[in-house]
């Protein structure tokens, strides 16, 4: 059976629909969402067999996954991770915005995803959508970024073409309007110090 197809305005997001959304997540679905930087495809943190399911649509083993969490906000860190009071007051001034931290994560990662990671990816989006979702959800996704098999466009920001190509792998698709092709600047934030490990849409100049 084919995904469903969700508009969601970014601007003013439609409490129903996002309430739909979160219903397929509840029900152990996989759901493609815009977020501030590229698309994303995720699922509820505590459905061990939809993060299986994520694995194989990426092609890697589930225990090897690099995938990370989208929070509402940073209440959440202290659930998955251990961070420093820098860090911590660092990430405040920068979140919601185009940055995943890699933290070094707590006892529950390994349990939700199966994997023996010493770390984990904690994103708070400057974009409503999916922030939302996490709220209505009551806790965490797990997200990791859609890439496009073109070679000159690494990630699909046409939310209907990727609908169509995804179609029968997940179960619902949000429209959110045109997604970017930059991904965000990943942090490895260790306790109260800083390294960049990627530069994308987030201002990298701030932990140099």
């Amino acid at each position: 059976m084919a995904a469903e197809f969700v508009k969601i305005y970014p601007k003013n997001p439609d409490e129903r629909r996002i309430r739909q959304v979160v219903d397929c997540l509840r029900d152990g679905g996989l759901v493609i969402y815009p977020t501030d930087t590229v698309y994303g495809l995720g699922c509820d943190i505590y459905n061990t067999r939809s993060v299986e399911r994520i694995a194989r649509i990426k092609g890697i083993k589930p225990q090897k996954n690099d995938f990370s969490f989208i929070c509402y906000d940073l209440s959440h860190i202290a659930d998955f991770a251990k961070v420093g009071n820098i860090a911590f007051k660092t990430m405040k001034k920068v979140l919601p915005g185009p940055y995943t931290f890699i933290l070094e994560a707590n006892s529950n990662v390994p349990k939700l995803l199966n994997t023996n990671k010493k770390t984990v990816g904690i994103r708070v989006p400057g974009n409503m959508i999916p922030r939302l979702i996490v709220k209505e959800l009551g806790n965490p996704i797990v997200t990791t970024s859609i890439k496009d098999d073109d070679e000159i466009i690494e990630y699909s920001t046409d939310p209907e073409l990727i609908y169509e190509k995804f179609q029968h792998q997940v179960d619902m698709v949000v429209d959110g309007g045109y997604g970017g092709n930059i991904p965000s600047t990943i942090v490895q934030a260790d306790q109260d110090t800083f390294e960049v490990i990627r530069e994308g849409l987030g201002d990298a100049s701030i932990f140099m």
